[in-house]
């Protein structure tokens, strides 16, 4: 059986104590593929890379989490972009109603832990 971790994806945000980081989607799905995750705790804007595009965001690991049928206990949304905030919480909710994901996922539409930005 894999390691149990719980995993904080986020590029700028300080990793919460107890927290496993992952600063891009690519991290992310490494840690979803390979351990047992108890939170997951999702940012939606993942910066950009040195051409000034766009990376992956948060909307595209849970894409992704659906496609792949990968599996959190709880999910947590930290972002503060209402917008992403609000796409990737109805595209959850979405694939549970749709046996996409697993029923028993919990999913909130806030924090677990305050935001705090990383002095890094």
């Amino acid at each position: 059986m894999n390691q149990k971790i719980d995993l904080y994806l986020d590029d700028l945000r300080g990793c919460p104590d107890g927290f496993v980081i992952a600063r891009t989607v690519e991290e992310a799905i490494y840690y979803l593929e390979n351990f047992q995750i108890g939170i997951l705790s999702l940012d939606h804007d993942l910066g950009i890379d040195k051409q000034g595009n766009l990376l992956p965001t948060g909307y595209d690991l849970v894409k992704y989490i659906c496609e792949k049928g990968l599996k959190a206990e709880k999910i947590y949304i930290h972002t503060d972009n209402s917008v992403g905030r609000e796409n990737m919480y109805n595209t959850l909710l979405g694939a549970q109603r749709r046996d996409f994901i697993d029923k028993d996922i919990e999913i909130y539409h806030y924090p677990i832990v305050p935001n705090k930005y990383s002095e890094e």
